[in-house]
C-alpha cells in the first residue's frame, strides 16, 4: 500500500518548512491591519491581500536583524570620524611659575661665605598646532618668559618669541603609508565600506528568506487544499458505498474501507492545517511580529506563478564578483592587509626627522615693548636640524612586519578560495534551477495522468467492474502527485531565489535601493 495522503501531506509540509530558517524581525505595529475574511481551511480567519512585494516591504521596515546591522554602519562612520580627528588642530595654553634658590661656593670674592641666589620665573605659552596626512607636525607658537632675581634687583625682564615650529619625518612615519594617523583613516574607510557590504548582505538574506517563507506558506495552503480534496473524495466515496451497500451491490468490507480511509484523511487535513499555521508564523516573524497564536487570522498569500529566469552562468559569474557582498568584503579585507603591511614595513626604517623653527624674539623690561619687538620682526630667530634614532635589534618591528606580510598573503589566499567557492555555488545554483524546472514539468504530467486515472476508476466503479480499493488507491496516488507538483514549484522558486542571492542581484531584481545612511 502506498503512503496515505495524511502522511504525505505532513511529510512534504515538514520538508518545505525546514528549507529556510526564519530570521528575527522588528515589531510592525505601525503597519495598518489588512481586511479579514474566512479561511476555507480550519475555520479560522485569514488576512487578505498580502502580496510578495508587500511582505518584502514589511520585512525591510521591521526586521530586527536589519535594524541590528544598521548600527554597524553608524559605528563604522563614527570610527571614521574619530580617525579624521587625528588631524584636528588644537589650541594649547600654558602658565607656570617657579622659584629657584641656589648657593654659591665660598670664595675670596664673597668673603669665604656661601651666597644664596633667588631666581623667579614666570612662563606663558600659547600654541596652535596639528598634523598633516604625510606626517608633518606643525605648531604656531607664542611664548613669554619673565625671569628676575637677585642679579637684577628683581626687575622684570620679558623674553618673548613668536613663530612656527615643524617636525617632518623623512623615513619612518613619512608619507601616506608611514603616517600612523593616515593609516588609521585608510583602515577606517575600509571598515566603513565593509559595514555597508555586510548590511547589504543582511538585506539580501532577509529578502531571500521572505521569498522562500512566502512560497512555503503558499505551498502549505496547497497541501491543505489537497488534503481537503482527498478527504472530500473519500467522504463522497463512502456515501456512495453506503447507498450501494443498502441495495446489496457491494460488501460491508467496501464500506468499512471507505470509512477508515475517510478518518485517516481527516487526520491529514488537521496536520496540513497545523502546517499552514506554522508556516504562517514563520512568515509573520520575518514581517516583524513577535507574538503568535494558533487561532488568530492567517495571512492570505497569493499563488505564485512559476518563476521565469534565464540562467547564463558564465555572464552571471562576473556579476557575482561585482555584486556579492562577501566577495567585496574579502577585497576590502585584502586592502586593509596591504595597508597594514605597508605601514609595518615603514616602521622598520630609522627615525630621521627634520626639525625646525622660525620666528622673532623680543627682550625688554616692559612686556608690551618686548611683544612689539616680535610683531615688528626686530630680532630674527631660527634653527633647523636632524634628529636620528637607529634601532639596533628591533625585534618587535621585524615581528610585526613579518606578521603583516603573512596576514596579507593569507587574505589573498582566502580571497582566491572565496572566488573558487563562488564559481562552484553559482554553477550548482544554476543546475538546481534546471533540475527543478524539469521536476515541475514531470510532476505536472504525473498529476494530469493521475487525474485521468482516478476519473477512469470512478467510472469503472459506477459501471460495476471497479473496486473501492482501486479508487482509494488512485486517490492516494493523485494526492501524492499533487503534493510532488506543488513541492517542485516551491523548490523551483527557492532555487531561483537562491540563484539571485548567489549572483548578488536580489536587491536589483526586487527594485530595492539602499541609502547611504
Amino acid at each position: 500500500m502506498r503512503p496515505l495522503l495524511a502522511l504525505a501531506c505532513l511529510g512534504f509540509s515538514a520538508a518545505a518548512l525546514a528549507q529556510e530558517p526564519a530570521a528575527p524581525a522588528a515589531p510592525a505595529a505601525e503597519q495598518p491591519a489588512p481586511p479579514v475574511r474566512q479561511s476555507p481551511g480550519d475555520g479560522g480567519s485569514t488576512v487578505e491581500g498580502l502580496t510578495l512585494d508587500d511582505a518584502i516591504k514589511l520585512a525591510l521596515a521591521n526586521n530586527k536583524g536589519i535594524k541590528v546591522d544598521a548600527f554597524s554602519r553608524g559605528i563604522a562612520r563614527a570610527n571614521l570620524l574619530a580617525a579624521y580627528g587625528a588631524y584636528d588642530p588644537s589650541l594649547n595654553f600654558n602658565r607656570s611659575k617657579s622659584e629657584n634658590y641656589s648657593l654659591s661656593l665660598p670664595s675670596a670674592d664673597n668673603g669665604f661665605l656661601p651666597q644664596a641666589t633667588l631666581v623667579r620665573t614666570d612662563n606663558y605659552s600659547l600654541s596652535f598646532g596639528g598634523a598633516m596626512p604625510w606626517g608633518l607636525q606643525y605648531s604656531l607658537v607664542g611664548t613669554a618668559v619673565n625671569q628676575r632675581g637677585d642679579y637684577n634687583g628683581f626687575s622684570d625682564a620679558f623674553q618673548t618669541f613668536g613663530g612656527v615650529q615643524v617636525t617632518q619625518p623623512l623615513l619612518r612615519g613619512f608619507g601616506f603609508a608611514g603616517s600612523a594617523a593616515q593609516f588609521g583613516v585608510r583602515v577606517a574607510k575600509a571598515d566603513r565600506a565593509i559595514s555597508d557590504w555586510a548590511f547589504r548582505q543582511t538585506v539580501i538574506d532577509t529578502v531571500t528568506q521572505v521569498v522562500v517563507a512566502y512560497s512555503n506558506l503558499s505551498l502549505a495552503h496547497e497541501y491543505l487544499r489537497t488534503a481537503e480534496r482527498s478527504r472530500d473524495g473519500a467522504a463522497s466515496l463512502l456515501a456512495e458505498n453506503e447507498k450501494r451497500y443498502k441495495v446489496g451491490a457491494i460488501s460491508d468490507n467496501d464500506v468499512t474501507s471507505a470509512r477508515a480511509r475517510t478518518a485517516l484523511r481527516e487526520e491529514g487535513v488537521l496536520a496540513a492545517a497545523q502546517a499552514v499555521r506554522d508556516s504562517d508564523n514563520q512568515l509573520r516573524a520575518l514581517l516583524g511580529e513577535d507574538t503568535f497564536s494558533n487561532d488568530g487570522p492567517l495571512l492570505a498569500v497569493q499563488s505564485l506563478p512559476p518563476p521565469d529566469l534565464t540562467v547564463q552562468p558564465a555572464e552571471d559569474l562576473q556579476k557575482a564578483y561585482d555584486r556579492r557582498p562577501d566577495y567585496q568584503q574579502g577585497r576590502l579585507g585584502l586592502a586593509k592587509s596591504r595597508y597594514n603591511e605597508s605601514y609595518a614595513r615603514n616602521q622598520l626604517l630609522p627615525q630621521v626627522d627634520f626639525v625646525g623653527s622660525y620666528g622673532y624674539n623680543g627682550l625688554d623690561r616692559d612686556f608690551a615693548a618686548s611683544r612689539r619687538m616680535v610683531s615688528n620682526q626686530d630680532n630674527r630667530s631660527y634653527f633647523y636640524g636632524l634628529q636620528v634614532t637607529i634601532p639596533l635589534t628591533f625585534a618587535e618591528g621585524r615581528g610585526k612586519a613579518r606578521a603583516a606580510r603573512l596576514q596579507r598573503q593569507q587574505a589573498e589566499a582566502r580571497l582566491d578560495q572565496l572566488k573558487e567557492n563562488i564559481a562552484l555555488s553559482v554553477t550548482a545554483a544554476a543546475n538546481q534551477i534546471e533540475t527543478t524546472r524539469k521536476r515541475v514539468a514531470a510532476t505536472r504530467a504525473a498529476q494530469k495522468l493521475n487525474e485521468d486515472l482516478l476519473q477512469a476508476e470512478l467510472k469503472r466503479l459506477k459501471a460495476g467492474p471497479g473496486s473501492t480499493f482501486s479508487v482509494l488507491y488512485q486517490q492516494d496516488l493523485l494526492s501524492q502527485a499533487d503534493a510532488q507538483y506543488f513541492q517542485a514549484l516551491a523548490d523551483q522558486r527557492a532555487a531561483v531565489a537562491s540563484y539571485e542571492r548567489e549572483i548578488g542581484t536580489t536587491l536589483q531584481d526586487y527594485h530595492i535601493t539602499l541609502t547611504e545612511k
